[in-house]
């Protein structure tokens, strides 16, 4: 089997690429086709973890549930998540080879396309279908030369390209035109067709627009996709969160509902893996709202710390930005508590970066609500798990099980008369016995190493349900639906939308 393959390039950043790629995965198994997503080169901070333990890109994992298929190392085969402002984890084919500037990783970019090549080929000989993601846009000159995300992808693939630009930021037809105008002319030919995404109100009021922008660009407009918000689609770019970003404490918020739970979670400046918190948003009577200054931290139902890529650094943000002090009150008075991941690990009484991993700072001190020191070590664990809960609290018995994932740096020690959360007893498939996470302040405070811990119905509802009986709101919502039913209905809801506003025929034509 040798695949078609289709690419979606687009004008920028977060123009609405990973989501009409995930549009098209899932339209195109829809229609019959096996097909898969691939992205070459990922710079993302979410991530998950696919079976046997290797990390690839948010978007991709769900590109490829879109798709009806297993997500692979393949279908991402680099990875890089940014440590700082000027250097990155490099992670190939799931596994990290090592930290690099971005001139070392120039260096080393034969090494990478090679890894693009491998994966590719092997994507190739089983799929029908590939559909591809760039990266940004084709048009960054000064990136040009070293491009694997690309233009140089759809060459590899010899694909088709889609450009789609986003209408809602405002100079869509200046962005389009001169992405095209800065490609070469191979570059221009592979461009097929344009996508507009995100337009609100009259389209009438738009078609004088895109005739002309026609005749310009010598390009058909294949699409206009509408502003929609009420799909929620695993995102990998922290810009979503601005979209998401709701900093008025309750007391301001005119449109929360009575009794409505609030939740923040604390956005830490190297915020990873938010997706965690999707199952949560989706929630019937919640509001959850993402912080970042003590001023709209307001009375929350629950706080979380989530997972971040240098813990130590973002340690010393939550100190100097007193959402370190606000948390302690809150943990005192008896707020729940939760920490995932690196926010587990600022839960505990100090922080230790021997190696220089994540930071320059050898120790740094924790929150102190759970007796526990972390150490930074060299080797990353990454692995799909099961565990059960060891406990009895209000929302979690003991025996309970719970999938998820984990990516992380450093181990924790429990110390004194902390005990451990969960027991992991599958981690990639093989039979464990890992304690993990750690129940402070009688069970009001816990922490854990696993994401993806909120997708789980039944550890979800019970935590929810504890917080409304605790906040003394009538428990009036009852969860129709498990997560995964939830994800399958806002892929065929976006699919429907695509399907509906974009020229499937030419779409079709492209991969015959």
């Amino acid at each position: 089997m040798t695949a078609k393959a289709i690419m979606v390039q687009g004008t920028g950043s977060h123009v609405g690429k990973s989501i009409l790629v995930t549009a098209l995965c899932r339209l195109f198994a829809q229609e019959g086709y096996k097909v898969c997503p691939f992205k070459a080169q990922n710079m993302a901070l979410n991530s998950c973890v696919v079976q046997g333990g290797g990390e690839i890109g948010w978007a991709q994992f769900a590109q490829a549930e879109a798709a009806g298929i297993e997500p692979t190392v393949d279908m991402n085969p680099v990875l890089l998540k940014p440590t700082g402002e000027c250097g990155s984890q490099v992670i190939l084919h799931g596994k990290p080879i090592g930290n690099m500037s971005a001139r070392e990783y120039y260096k080393y970019r034969e090494g990478a396309l090679d890894a693009v090549k491998e994966s590719f080929g092997r994507l190739a000989s089983e799929y029908e279908v590939i559909v591809i993601e760039g990266a940004g846009s084709p048009a960054e000159i000064n990136l040009k030369s070293n491009d694997i995300v690309n233009m140089k992808v759809a060459e590899l693939a010899n694909a088709p390209v889609l450009l789609i630009s986003d209408i809602d930021r405002g100079g869509v037809f200046a962005w389009l035109v001169g992405t095209m105008e800065l490609l070469t002319e191979e570059e221009k030919d592979r461009i097929k067709g344009v996508v507009i995404n995100k337009f609100r109100g009259d389209m009438s009021l738009l078609k004088d627009g895109l005739h002309l922008l026609e005749d310009r660009i010598k390009r058909p407009v294949i699409g206009v996709i509408p502003y929609f918000k009420d799909i929620k689609i695993m995102d990998e770019d922290s810009v979503s969160l601005d979209e998401r970003k709701v900093q008025r404490p309750v007391g301001q918020a005119s449109h929360l509902l009575s009794g409505d739970l609030d939740i923040v979670v604390i956005r830490l400046p190297r915020i990873s893996n938010f997706t965690d918190f999707i199952p949560l948003e989706e929630s019937e009577g919640v509001r959850l709202r993402y912080v970042d200054n003590i001023n709209d931290f307001g009375n929350p139902d629950l706080v979380i710390i989530p997972g971040t890529k240098n813990t130590l650094e973002d340690m010393i943000y939550l100190k100097k930005s007193e959402l370190a002090q606000a948390i302690l009150d809150m943990a005192h008075k008896g707020t729940h508590i939760i920490g995932i991941c690196g926010g587990f690990q600022m839960l505990g009484k100090e922080l230790h970066d021997p190696f220089g991993i994540e930071s320059g700072h050898e120790k740094v001190k924790g929150l102190g609500l759970i007796e526990a020191v972390t150490v930074m070590e060299r080797e990353k664990v990454t692995s799909q798990v099961k565990a059960v809960g060891l406990d009895k609290l209000e929302f979690l018995n003991e025996g309970d099980e719970v999938s998820g994932y984990e990516i992380h740096m450093g181990k924790t020690d429990l110390l004194g008369m902390a005990r451990p959360l969960f027991k992991i007893i599958e981690r990639n498939g093989n039979k464990v016995q890992v304690m993990d996470g750690a129940v402070a302040n009688g069970g009001n405070v816990i922490g854990t190493y696993i994401h993806g811990l909120f997708d789980n119905d039944v550890f979800r509802n019970n935590l929810l349900e504890s917080l409304r009986k605790k906040k003394g709101t009538r428990l009036k919502y009852v969860e129709a639906n498990p997560y995964a039913a939830k994800k399958e209905e806002n892929y065929n809801k976006l699919a429907e939308i695509v399907r509906k506003n974009l020229d499937m025929k030419f779409i079709m034509d492209l991969i015959k």
